[in-house]
């Protein structure tokens, strides 16, 4: 058994309490305003869908163009003519999200950027449920938008995450890391696809307000993270 599961077992009560008392303290910050898709730069074409859940959605950022798609389109756009897409919301998991992919109209997009999982690790979603569900979200991706190259964001380590007190912190942490290294399996196992590990610094700067999201400091090293693998 993982000692997170074990953790979760043996502190349930307490696990439980914290994690009340995390949702009524927290600071709720608001999904930033600004374009959602949009096409610019000159170069070779390329289209680019970016799919996921608050972090996708630039939560934290003021505006979108400081948060990761306006960041990834901006640096993209030196050397391509790029279309994108922005397919994000708060608290989506990667059942809701695969939901969503599901009834969008079908278009093409040589690349798209995927970003679940914490929110799968706060609900409590088991990790081979997690793995279906993946599997099903590289599918529909493949089937319903021609995507040929998905990069997957390493699921962050949540044992860094401000907001949190211990052990809750600890123990998401380490479901967050046990997760991930499936994730990163599965992407080795998939043609197409690309894991990409969370390389950011832990310090105060790279953590929003709200001490759970990333600040816009943060978004710009990410998205220098995933323009590379680009």
């Amino acid at each position: 058994m993982a000692l997170d599961t074990l953790a979760k077992l043996t502190l349930a009560p307490w696990l439980i309490a914290q994690g009340r008392a995390v949702r009524r303290r927290a600071l709720i910050l608001p999904e930033p305003p600004g374009p959602r898709q949009g096409q610019t730069g000159s170069g070779p074409s390329r289209s680019l869908l970016i799919v996921g859940d608050s972090s996708a959605a630039g939560v934290g950022a003021s505006h979108q163009e400081n948060a990761l798609s306006g960041q990834i389109a901006q640096r993209l756009s030196k050397t391509n003519h790029l279309s994108w897409r922005l397919e994000a919301k708060t608290s989506a998991t990667s059942q809701s999200t695969l939901n969503h992919l599901k009834i969008l109209p079908e278009q093409h997009f040589d690349t798209a950027i995927l970003i679940v999982g914490v929110n799968d690790v706060t609900g409590n979603v088991t990790l081979a449920s997690w793995l279906r569900t993946q599997h099903a979200l590289h599918a529909v991706l493949n089937q319903r938008f021609g995507v040929t190259s998905i990069l997957r964001t390493a699921v962050p380590p949540m044992e860094h995450f401000p907001l949190l007190p211990q052990p809750l912190r600890w123990t998401l942490g380490q479901t967050a890391r046990r997760f991930d290294r499936a994730l990163s399996r599965l992407c080795c196992e998939t043609p197409g696809a690309v894991h990409i590990p969370f390389d950011l610094p832990h310090r105060p700067e790279y953590a929003a307000q709200d001490g759970f999201h990333p600040s816009e400091k943060a978004y710009a090293a990410w998205s220098d993270l995933i323009v590379k693998n680009i």
